[in-house]
Formats: C-alpha cells, structure tokens, sequence
C-alpha cells in the first residue's frame, strides 16, 4: 500500500510528464504549420516573379563587367 504523500507525489509526477507531451505536440504542430507556411509564400513568390517575367535561370554566359561576377 503506498502512502498518501507518495500517491500526490505519482499524480504530480503524472501531470508533468501529461503536460510536457502536450507542449511537444504543440511544438510539432507548429513546426508543421511553420514549414507549409513557408512553402506556401516560397510558391507564391516565384509565381509573382514568374508573372514580372522574371527569368530566374541565370544566363549561359557570365558578364565580367559586374562586380558580382569579378568576386570585387
């Protein structure tokens, strides 16, 4: 038979191992949203640069004239 001070002990030990699960799923669920988010706005951003015309693969040949391509 455990005593009652063992018992509060057990359920506050419980309660803390619940709440520490709890705030790991949150942590997770975040990290989810937060992921999509991003690939969300990445996505929305290449269609908006797309829609400019933007061309986002780089030329076949170099300019050496910029100070980009110079390491300057």
């Amino acid at each position: 038979m455990t005593s009652h001070v063992e018992q509060q002990i057990q359920e506050r030990i419980a309660r803390v191992r619940a709440e520490e699960e709890r705030k790991r799923r949150q942590r997770e669920e975040l990290a989810r949203r937060r992921t999509a988010g991003l690939a969300r706005r990445h996505a929305a951003k290449l269609r908006a640069l797309a829609q400019r015309g933007i061309d986002l693969v780089p030329p076949t040949e170099l300019d050496n004239s910029t100070y980009a391509a110079s390491g300057a």
